[in-house]
């Protein structure tokens, strides 16, 4: 919430891996919300690294199996924000 606070409007992305496992949070600032959504960047991310997950329009979380994956699934993230914001 901090890192959306002074982003202003946008989307933020935290990605960590530990044990072979790949844990993923998505913020969306609440003014962009009505444009974009939390819960579909991060089901769209997680399928990436083989995994799952979703939430609510403003926060979302996800997970996956597949950590050689990550550093694309992450330079996809503009490229899917800039196709799918309404």
């Amino acid at each position: 919430d901090q890192l959306k606070n002074k982003l202003g409007e946008g989307v933020v992305v935290l990605a960590s891996v530990e044990d072979g496992k790949v844990t993923l949070v998505a913020g969306v600032t609440k003014s962009a919300t009505g444009r974009i959504k939390a819960g579909d960047l991060m089901k769209h991310l997680a399928a990436q690294v083989d995994g799952k997950g979703g939430g609510r329009p403003d926060m979302a979380q996800g997970g996956g199996n597949d950590p050689s994956k990550l550093e694309d699934a992450l330079a996809g993230v503009a490229g899917w924000v800039e196709k799918n914001i309404a």
